[in-house]
């Protein structure tokens, strides 16, 4: 008990003196689970929908992917990303391994299937007749598809959370291909592995609050966009 209470007056103590190692550690999380998030809906939302709205051969199977998609394992992906990007992999020639760049990547991969899945059910649950209403006033299939996001914006902004819940609280994947270089690539939830492991638990239970702490207020705030807009 005293080791947990330690550990939240080191908390407060590192974040009331604007620590600069811990500050940059955690600009660096939110820019990197930020971006890989922002990739992942891009990807994801654009994928979702047009699997959404179509039918073909295989879509039954391609759903099935997605949905597999949206439990992969970090390691796993952190393995195959590592992988590519190794010196002798397919993409080796771009040199990112063990950098920001190469975990933005890795957390991209591990978010896009969860956009995508829950854009898909958003999407395919809208108003069957809805596509033709829109269509019979005249839009064109671009704007169709626009209405069509617009009107599960909501379901859609639960797509950004677990997206970015689901990148921000990722570690296996950003030690593989990260590396965990002080002062270049080291993140919150990989500081808190190292820092646990060098048995500096006081440190590591203050990474651990600052990371839930950060957690709670970007979801507080989509959390409110979202309850805002909710149909009365």
């Amino acid at each position: 008990m005293d080791l947990i209470v330690e550990g939240i007056k080191k908390a407060f103590f590192l974040i009331l003196t604007l620590d600069a190692e811990v500050l940059g550690i955690t600009l660096l999380s939110l820019k990197v689970s930020g971006l890989a998030t922002l990739i992942s809906l891009v990807i994801g939302i654009s994928v979702g929908t047009v699997v959404a709205l179509s039918r073909f051969p295989g879509r039954q199977l391609v759903v099935s992917l997605i949905n597999t998609g949206m439990g992969l394992p970090p390691v796993v992906v952190g393995l195959f990303v590592t992988i590519f990007l190794w010196r002798n992999g397919p993409l080796g020639f771009l040199e990112i391994l063990y950098t920001p760049t190469a975990i933005i990547l890795a957390q991209a991969v591990i978010a896009t299937p969860i956009v995508t899945g829950i854009s898909l059910a958003a999407i395919q649950h809208l108003p069957a007749n809805l596509r033709l209403q829109i269509l019979a006033l005249g839009a064109t299939r671009l704007q169709m598809v626009w209405i069509l996001v617009k009107e599960a914006r909501l379901p859609l902004l639960a797509a950004v959370m677990a997206g970015f819940g689901g990148v921000i609280s990722e570690v296996g994947a950003s030690i593989m291909v990260g590396g965990n270089i002080k002062g270049y690539s080291r993140v919150l939830t990989t500081a808190t592995v190292m820092e646990t492991s060098r048995g500096n638990f006081d440190i590591a239970i203050a990474l651990g609050i600052i990371l839930l702490i950060l957690s709670f207020f970007i979801n507080a705030i989509l959390t409110q966009i979202q309850q805002r807009e909710r149909p009365r």
